[in-house]
């Protein structure tokens, strides 16, 4: 029988995309990274440069097929997934905020030199370790490219990645979660992201082992928390968050080889996994789980914000 409430009641209609992603804006991001980078890559991983399913080859610029083939869905994943779902969730004011900190270069001097220094300072004693002590003087051609390749870096893996982990996932994860919680959390999205790289040239393949995803994936996990650190303690600057990541980036890929030529196969990676492990664990107990944030950065990410960028970049405490 239809009462007169069924008639007057119609059924309530499903919560449509922007309420979800408003409810969900964690989820929603990593979600929407993901797809667009993975799509975006597909006919990189299935050309000549992966698993040879398809006969194209994407073209080469500067000596490898990265800028074309990984580059545009790199810039598709987490800048552009951030951006969608700050402006879905907090609009132009939240817009403002998540850009503000892409621009916050003004920080304590040291912390520079933490970022430009203390990450090829922890890979000459990892790769020294690795090695047996063996190391040789890099040609003047790679330290001349060093600065313009780390410029280059800062402007396409930084600019690419950051703005989406670091500026947008770390603070609210760090709003619902401790901050090493948030960091445990992060690192292996981060490192997840990637994944289908590994069947592409950028991952070794088809060469590469079956365990270089895995020793990744660690390597994701510990500088992550060293980067949440920086993050913190900077009064999230994420400039100095970039200079962190395209340090690492670029050493490995400029002098690594040439200060360490006996190093090769997976070493490399396990090396760089190590030496992140020993920092992280470091800077752990050290902060004693904190990674940097104040404790009165608890609260919405609104406040998370407000509050830990009161904190002096020269940073007054761990």
């Amino acid at each position: 029988m239809t009462t007169s409430a069924t008639l007057t009641h119609p059924p309530a209609r499903r919560p449509g995309v922007r309420a979800a992603v408003r409810a969900h804006p964690l989820i929603a991001f990593f979600t929407l990274a993901n797809l667009l980078s993975w799509v975006a890559w597909l006919p990189y991983v299935l050309s000549q440069n992966g698993t040879g399913v398809w006969s194209f080859r994407f073209p080469e610029v500067l000596g490898t097929s990265q800028i074309t083939g990984m580059l545009p869905g790199a810039y598709l994943g987490p800048i552009t997934a951030a951006f969608l779902v700050t402006a879905l969730v907090d609009g132009p004011d939240g817009l403002r905020a998540w850009a503000r900190r892409l621009w916050k270069w003004r920080v304590a001097p040291r912390w520079y030199a933490i970022t430009l220094l203390s990450v090829p300072a922890a890979m000459l004693l990892t790769g020294l370790a690795f090695s047996g002590g063996r190391i040789a003087a890099p040609s003047s051609a790679a330290l001349i490219a060093y600065v313009p390749m780390l410029l280059f870096q800062l402007l396409t893996t930084g600019l690419a990645e950051e703005p989406g982990w670091r500026d947008f996932a770390l603070p609210r994860l760090q709003d619902r979660f401790s901050p090493a919680q948030a960091a445990f959390i992060l690192g292996p999205l981060w490192g997840l992201w990637h994944f289908p790289l590994f069947l592409t040239e950028w991952g070794g393949y088809p060469d590469a082992s079956w365990t270089r995803p895995v020793v990744f994936m660690a390597f994701c996990i510990a500088f992550n928390i060293v980067m949440s650190w920086v993050f913190n303690r900077t009064g999230q600057s994420l400039p100095l968050s970039m200079l962190m990541h395209v340090s690492a980036n670029t050493f490995a890929s400029v002098l690594w080889a040439e200060v360490f030529p006996s190093l090769d196969g997976e070493l490399p990676l396990i090396a760089m996994a190590t030496g992140a492990v020993v920092a992280a664990t470091a800077i752990g107990i050290a902060t004693r789980g904190r990674l940097g944030l104040p404790r009165a950065a608890a609260g919405s990410a609104v406040s998370a914000v407000s509050a830990v960028s009161a904190v002096s970049a020269d940073g007054s405490r761990v």
